[in-house]
């Protein structure tokens, strides 16, 4: 009997997050055959998780946003963004989609509603079948919003419930993958073929890459996650002092950026101690920062203080309370941090951007091991248990060699 040959995929992602999800994707793909590699289209930013990813081709050109991905989180964001291009890099880009999905298997799309107009551009061009992982929205995100809170955040509506052009488009997938149960049920009462299959968040979450015991000497952990975008350089100080307000923990910062890019409070120094670890001292304090260690920083983790996205999800779904304050952007704004609340329930507190605000939280946290127990039990049930990827790695396997789990 003779099998169609597998052609090769062509994934379109948007984020950070999002680009590691694809990049962890393609991995539980497997070996292509000589000449059937997978395509992929960045929509923002380097694309830099594909990297290490073998027989993956890089399409289309870069697009740096100032934004990181958030034009529509402030009007400052969307400003800067159209001021780097981005309306003309982007037609760019759907061309550059169309073309890359030419004798593909399969259309891959792991972001939001603009990425899947992107995908479905190039899946429609091509005549070939689109698969959406939706790692963003949640039908947590509705919860106790109401009319008031919905006008509140009208920026940020598509961020808070799928919009009906984008569920049209979901309805022409042949499968769409969400984040969690409740989502699935949302979707597919509205005639989506929406799947829920495990954690993103926490199928990207790396193994421990280093021992943390000798670092931190047996003191409860505080992890700190500035993020990757550029809340960063307003948050990190923030986190550093409300450490030092916290006696008898260690502050540890997952830091994903380089040394020359750490913000410190008026007053600390930092020292390098080599490409991976540096100490940062002020007010009689001392905190380490981590790089290439976010795995193990999470998994030592006591307590966290995040201004991030998939990595405060990330700690949650380990059954770490998360604190969080919101910045001036681009990611973490006072609206993102509501969103996030109500995805997380119990498992965040958002307080206010002040180190004793952070640090009188951390503390009642501590000291108080009923909440911290349903905090876990929040985060748990909210995040989910990895699985995802490898689910969704098995259905664009089957569309590459012309089969499918999930017919049209």
């Amino acid at each position: 009997m003779n099998f169609p040959a597998p052609r090769p995929a062509f994934l379109v992602s948007n984020g950070t997050a999002e680009d590691l999800i694809g990049a962890r994707l393609l991995g539980h793909l497997g070996a292509a055959p000589p000449g059937v590699g997978a395509r992929v289209l960045p929509l923002v930013g380097a694309g830099r998780a594909y990297a290490g990813v073998p027989g993956v081709t890089r399409v289309g050109e870069e697009l740096p946003l100032p934004s990181g991905g958030f034009p529509f989180g402030s009007a400052a964001n969307l400003l800067a963004d159209l001021r780097a291009g981005l309306v003309g890099g982007s037609l760019r880009q759907w061309r550059d989609a169309a073309r890359a999905a030419r004798g593909a298997g399969a259309v891959v799309v792991v972001g939001d509603a603009y990425a899947l107009m992107v995908g479905t551009l190039a899946a429609r061009a091509a005549g070939v079948p689109l698969v959406h992982v939706q790692p963003l929205l949640s039908a947590h995100y509705l919860e106790g919003l109401g009319l008031r809170g919905a006008l509140s955040e009208l920026n940020a509506l598509g961020a808070n419930l799928p919009m009906p052009y984008e569920l049209r488009l979901a309805r022409g997938a042949r499968a769409v993958f969400v984040r969690d149960a409740e989502t699935e049920q949302y979707y597919r009462a509205r005639g989506v073929p929406a799947h829920w299959a495990g954690s993103f968040a926490l199928d990207v979450l790396p193994p421990p890459e280093r021992d943390l015991p000798a670092l931190t000497r047996g003191r409860a952990v505080l992890a700190l996650l500035p993020g990757s975008r550029e809340d960063h350089r307003e948050s990190l100080p923030v986190m550093l002092r409300a450490a030092a307000r916290v006696p008898g923990t260690v502050g540890v910062v997952a830091w994903p950026h380089r040394w020359d890019a750490v913000t410190l409070p008026d007053g600390w120094t930092l020292r390098v101690e080599d490409d991976r670890t540096a100490r940062a001292e002020g007010e009689g304090a001392r905190a380490l920062l981590l790089r290439g260690a976010f795995g193990a920083v999470a998994r030592a983790a006591d307590v966290a203080v995040g201004t991030a996205g998939t990595a405060n999800e990330q700690l949650a779904g380990l059954g770490v309370p998360v604190v969080a304050f919101p910045t001036g952007g681009p990611q973490y704004t006072a609206g993102f941090a509501r969103r996030q609340g109500r995805l997380l329930g119990d498992a965040l507190s958002v307080v206010a951007p002040s180190p004793e605000a952070v640090a009188a939280e951390v503390r009642a946290l501590l000291g108080d091991p009923a909440r911290r127990a349903r905090a876990a039990v929040a985060g748990l049930g909210r995040v989910g248990a990895a699985g995802a990827l490898p689910v969704i790695a098995a259905e664009v396997r089957g569309l590459l060699g012309g089969a499918s789990s999930y017919p049209p």
